[in-house]
């Protein structure tokens, strides 16, 4: 390992990273060099600007920053199971893609696992200390340590962009959210400990926003799911829409639903019609149950951490 005192005169200058701070880990600023590139990336601990091998330098040189965290991901194949016989594919058995029994969309196809390789970097002549590593000074361990945290801006940008969509088509506003029809009969939903009304079901809960009820969703073709409690208060009553209990958010966004249209909508007064039965969206916790996370999180690949 180098000697820590290439280290000192540049500790004035490194950063930690604040929760808003954009921290480009992903590709490098002036090339499509990535961790996944034969030379990693490097990621400046005073800008947290990412660079590839032919570029870095030449920042050092133009900045006299000279502190970097090196990601390296090394990806391997995962061996395929063996196939005995000629039997037949997978049966399916749900009208799903992506989960246990529906079509699975990446079948067929290569899968890997991605490893992570972390390293702190001091130019010039590219010194090398391991990470994690208790020797180094305390601002060049937190700065390398948050960077490591944190989401890439184009993460945080994919997931701004799935805000309002569903299955990755963009959400319509409702035709019925504008002059929705609420009903005065007195009912207020907690925040927090919700049942069906006409079930003992605690999850897949749906609030109607026109009459307050709170019913179960669907049920789902092996038997899961609700009991399609909400789906029939809709042809009992006409009212339209429900929101999802679980998914709303502070700034008054939720997953809706409107049975009249068939699909999955924007309802931009969604924190007013909440209001009308006393729930204060600032006092709701969203929770990991919002149809976009919970669909997207199962595509996400697990990766695991491994240090030089």
């Amino acid at each position: 390992m180098a000697s820590l005192d290439l280290l000192t005169p540049h500790l004035g200058k490194i950063k930690i990273p604040g929760p808003n701070q954009l921290i480009y880990k992903d590709e490098c600023v002036y090339s499509f060099d990535n961790p996944e590139s034969e030379t990693g990336l490097y990621v400046s601990l005073v800008t947290f600007l990412g660079f590839g091998r032919n570029y870095v330098e030449q920042y050092f040189q133009k900045t006299d920053n000279a502190v970097f965290l090196h990601i390296y991901t090394e990806k391997k194949p995962v061996p395929e199971p063996e196939k005995t016989g000629d039997g037949p594919e997978k049966k399916i058995t749900r009208l799903a893609i992506g989960v246990e029994g529906g079509f699975d969309p990446d079948s067929g196809k290569a899968k890997y696992t991605y490893t992570n390789h972390y390293s702190v970097v001091a130019l010039p002549g590219f010194h090398t200390y391991p990470w994690p590593n208790p020797d180094l000074p305390e601002v060049v361990r937190k700065s390398v340590q948050a960077i490591i945290d944190a989401e890439s801006p184009f993460k945080m940008a994919e997931m701004a962009a799935l805000e309002g969509t569903w299955d990755g088509e963009t959400r319509e506003v409702s035709v019925h959210a504008v002059n929705l029809k609420q009903l005065d009969n007195g009912v207020k939903v907690p925040p927090s400990g919700w049942k069906c009304n006409k079930c003992d079901l605690t999850n897949n809960l749906w609030l109607n926003l026109t009459d307050g009820s709170i019913l179960c969703g669907r049920r789902f073709f092996d038997g899961t799911g609700g009991n399609d409690h909400a789906v029939e208060h809709y042809r009992e009553t006409g009212y339209p829409l429900a929101v999802k209990l679980g998914t709303i958010t502070a700034d008054g966004k939720g997953d809706v639903y409107s049975y009249a249209e068939d699909d999955m909508v924007e309802d931009p007064y969604l924190a007013d019609h909440l209001k009308h039965f006393g729930i204060n969206v600032q006092q709701l916790q969203k929770i990991l149950s919002s149809l976009v996370v919970h669909g997207r999180k199962r595509h996400f690949t697990y990766i695991t951490v491994k240090v030089i």
